[in-house]
């Protein structure tokens, strides 16, 4: 069974109501917490190449989508989130490749290269297995790819070898990591500064 509990902001699909399933298994994300990550997203959405990982409703990648990405994959195993998921991108029409499987199974098969990856797993997940998680993404981000990882507040920064801290901030219970592939101008920040909004 499905809810309807969310929108698409802005863009080509602005205001297109989302459903999403019921129970804990997946968090909707609040519309404030969206806007802020897709206006500091907004110089690299269009035309990206969109990984949504533990999609949930979709609402990531279709705002994504809306915003102007050429493409969005999205990774979903739980039954009762891919029938919302699917139910979504038929009803905002702008495409998208809907995986039904495991996260994990996906990294290891998948050779494609992305933009923008969104790491969104349930608050459940170990920090080490979200870390593992992490180091499959960075095997399949493109140069200045950019991931942003949603976890609860009061875990500490995931340590994930090729990715580098660019931005964190905290919205009540949620945390928010933007991270960047390592290069020679820049290394991982340190977790002393955090910004609230």
């Amino acid at each position: 069974m499905v809810v309807s509990v969310m929108r698409i902001i802005t863009g080509r699909a602005k205001g297109r109501r989302l459903v999403g399933p019921r129970g804990s298994a997946t968090r909707p994300m609040q519309d404030r917490v969206k806007e802020a990550i897709f206006s500091s997203l907004a110089a690299v959405v269009p035309g990206a190449e969109v990984l949504d990982l533990y999609a949930g409703s979709g609402s990531m990648g279709l705002e994504a989508l809306s915003r102007g990405a050429a493409s969005a994959t999205f990774v979903e195993s739980d039954r009762t989130a891919l029938d919302a998921l699917r139910r979504n991108v038929d009803a905002v029409g702008l495409g998208g490749d809907v995986r039904p499987i495991t996260v994990e199974r996906f990294l290891a098969a998948n050779q494609g290269r992305y933009d923008v990856v969104f790491v969104d797993p349930p608050y459940g997940v170990e920090l080490t297995s979200v870390e593992a998680v992490l180091a499959g993404v960075a095997k399949l981000m493109a140069k200045d790819a950019i991931a942003i990882v949603h976890r609860p507040a009061g875990e500490r920064q995931p340590d994930v070898p090729g990715l580098w801290l660019a931005d964190r901030r905290l919205y009540g219970g949620a945390r928010l990591w933007r991270m960047a592939k390592t290069s020679k101008d820049n290394g991982p920040e340190t977790d002393d500064a955090e910004k609230s909004a």
